[in-house]
C-alpha cells in the first residue's frame, strides 16, 4: 500500500482524532453523537497512523513527498 499522508498531515490527524475520542469519551453528549464523534475520531486515528486514506487515494491526492513514499 502506497503512504498518500504527508509527515505535518499525520500529526494532525492522530492529535485531531485523539481530540475526538476524549471528547466522545468524556462528554455528556447523546449516544448518537457520542457514536459519530468516536468513529471520526478512529478513522482519523487508523489513517494518520497508517499514513494512508482511502477517500484521498479516491480524488488522487496526496501529500506525502515523493522521497519518503513506500511501498508496503
Amino acid at each position: 500500500m502506497t503512504k498518500n499522508v504527508g509527515g505535518v498531515e499525520q500529526k494532525i490527524r492522530l492529535v485531531l482524532g485523539l481530540l475526538a475520542v476524549g471528547v466522545a469519551v468524556l462528554s455528556g453528549l447523546p449516544m448518537w453523537a457520542v457514536g459519530i464523534i468516536g468513529v471520526v475520531g478512529v478513522v482519523a486515528l487508523v489513517t494518520g497512523g497508517a499514513r494512508y486514506c482511502p477517500l484521498w487515494a479516491l480524488l488522487g491526492i496526496n501529500t506525502c513527498p515523493l522521497r519518503n513514499q513506500a511501498k508496503e
